[in-house]
């Protein structure tokens, strides 16, 4: 009995120290965003809807939020298509230097993004193309391809192919099986790939500085009121974006996942 209840303390301990590490730098930013002063840093001043009304006033600050939304969800549609169009190729059909071709669509996810963005800058240059944010959701498309690949490649098991094999017994052409039943099969992997490409779009910064010249993204526009110093602003636009994250978060698992785990 003593093991088993020093087991459990450790057990708790270790569980509430890993998610204070994980929450609690998030808890601190919410909190000073509702600061009543001008610094969000010790000690708290006391409660203030001031900054909030300062970043829906800010037009930078919004429209660098429209930006990074309309960037991070065309670059994943964009994304999840090419990767799931590719996963389909290699899984159901002998291409020749398939596993090349793997390898290949797998590689730009061992490169430093920093790397990545400096190669399409020159590219761009090169090609005398403007830098904007067509350009960075180039870039993100290039970063988040190789992660949608993997996702939906790794769910492409061969329990499917019977029920591909009966979709065209039944006279569906090739388009149809792909479109109307591999598709939904794989929807779980298709909306992981998707939810995780706007994460990392979303959050993306060094391609997203390097690929923009006027328009930039929400992490470009935070990064440069950053360089003038502290602003509760960041800590205000963070907190949306937390809340944003959080509640589509907890949409989906309550109206898709939920329903999938009842089924």
């Amino acid at each position: 009995m003593l093991r088993r209840n020093s087991a459990s303390v450790l057990s708790w301990t270790y569980l509430v120290v890993v998610y204070a590490f994980i929450f609690l730098p998030v808890a601190v930013l919410v909190l000073f965003s509702f600061q009543d002063g001008r610094l969000p840093v010790p000690p708290f001043n006391g409660f203030s809807l001031q900054w909030y009304e300062a970043v829906f006033a800010d037009r930078k600050l919004m429209a660098a939020l429209g930006n990074s939304m309309a960037v991070a969800l065309v670059s994943s549609v964009i994304s999840v298509l090419l990767g799931f169009l590719a996963a389909y190729a290699l899984a159901r059909y002998k291409l020749p230097g398939s596993a090349l071709q793997r390898g290949l669509l797998i590689a730009p996810m061992t490169v430093s993004y920093l790397i990545i963005a400096l190669g399409l800058l020159s590219l761009m240059n090169a090609l005398h193309v403007p830098l904007s944010l067509v350009t960075v959701g180039i870039g993100h498309v290039v970063i988040n391809l190789p992660l949608c690949f993997a996702i939906i490649y790794a769910s492409m098991g061969d329990h499917h192919i019977n029920i591909e094999r009966a979709a065209r017994d039944l006279g569906a052409n090739d388009f149809k099986v792909m479109a109307l039943v591999t598709a939904p099969m794989l929807m779980p992997s298709i909306l992981a790939a998707f939810f995780l490409s706007v994460t990392f779009s979303w959050d993306e910064f060094i391609i997203a500085f390097l690929l923009s010249r006027f328009d930039v993204t929400l992490p470009v526009e935070i990064w440069s009121m950053l360089r003038s110093g502290l602003n509760p602003k960041t800590n205000a636009i963070g907190s949306l974006v937390f809340l944003a994250s959080v509640a589509v978060l907890l949409i989906l698992e309550l109206s898709l996942f939920g329903r999938t785990k009842k089924q």
